[in-house]
């Protein structure tokens, strides 16, 4: 039986007495990619007419309802005056950031490689490059000053609400039907809009997530709960909320470990504000073309909408976070 030497990536048969090299699949393979979908909504659509020469801050008005008793009726007699009343106006504002990584590479491992180096290196950038911008969306999404936990952190049948970012109490309960009501109630109350088709959104990850899909007792009532068509992300929609998975932030450490942090929400949730969308770029090469180089590269900046000051604007939130003290 022949022996088999390797050396510097060939393969000599001594007894053939001849040389070749080891086969190498033309097929592409990449590393597993994980469910990112914090920055698909960011819904304030206008923040992506920033544009370039606009300053390194995009801003936004909030406008207030007219101040007064909300049960007043206006209504006048004959010889009245119409009364005045005014609004009030919070100014919020998003900074521009640089994005961007680059990997190096030869003009030697252009032209020696088996596989297209350019097009690994921008698949691989383009990969890096929806993880972060991801990352940024999740920071300004967790921002929001209103926080729930189960009541005394072991009710079962009642959450309490916090409006200024910390959550009351350690929570000790899984994501269940019960909590999930909840939470849709005090959106509906608190007059947060619907994200679409008449249902708020969650985002939660697969641990949170399970317990509640398995509190629910059939695939078909989670599923069709009126909804007849599950979009690509979706998981299923319960009680006017759609529920996705996401697998690129990483849940919180609680310290009952029976949970971890889940994000509801309506509509007009995180502005993003885009100077230069990502794109590929090319190193121009230098040492007469012998160093090269791709990066991705972007210029836009985060900011959520609602939360502008947690003294005054915690009421006009549209995001709900599941969280815990510890």
């Amino acid at each position: 039986m022949a022996s088999l030497t390797y050396e510097a990536g060939w393969v000599k048969n001594d007894i053939e007495n001849y040389w070749y090299s080891l086969n190498l699949s033309e097929v592409l393979r990449f590393a597993v990619q994980p469910q990112c979908f914090y920055r698909n909504f960011c819904d304030a659509k206008n923040a992506v007419t920033s544009g370039l020469h606009r300053g390194g801050i995009f801003h936004w008005n909030v406008y207030g309802n007219l101040s007064g008793d909300d049960t007043d009726e206006d209504v006048l007699n004959e010889t009245d005056e119409i009364g005045t009343s005014d609004f009030d106006i919070v100014q919020g504002s998003a900074v521009i950031q640089e994005f961007g990584k680059s990997v190096p590479y030869t003009g030697k491992l252009d032209d020696m490689s088996f596989h297209p180096i350019k097009e690994i290196i921008d698949k691989t950038l383009s990969n890096r490059a929806k993880k972060v911008f991801d990352r940024a969306a999740y920071k300004e999404f967790d921002k929001t000053p209103l926080v729930v936990t189960p009541y005394n952190g072991n009710s079962a049948t009642a959450i309490t609400l916090a409006v200024n970012g910390t959550a009351p109490y350690t929570n000790n309960l899984p994501l269940g039907r019960t909590q999930v009501k909840l939470i849709r109630d005090i959106a509906f109350k608190r007059n947060i809009p619907f994200y679409e088709r008449n249902s708020y959104a969650c985002i939660s990850s697969t641990d949170v997530l399970r317990p509640f899909k398995n509190d629910l007792e059939d695939i078909r009532k989670y599923s069709d709960m009126g909804f007849t068509q599950i979009r690509a992300g979706e998981i299923g929609r319960y009680e006017e909320v759609i529920f996705h998975e996401q697998t690129n932030i990483a849940p919180e450490v609680w310290t009952k470990g029976l949970s971890s942090q889940a994000h509801f929400f309506g509509s007009d949730t995180v502005a993003e504000a885009i100077v230069v969308p990502e794109e590929i770029r090319g190193k121009i090469p230098s040492d007469y073309g012998r160093s090269k180089g791709i990066a991705y590269y972007a210029l836009l900046g985060y900011g959520i909408v609602h939360a502008l000051d947690t003294s005054t604007n915690s009421h006009d939130c549209r995001v709900i976070k599941w969280g815990s003290a510890a």
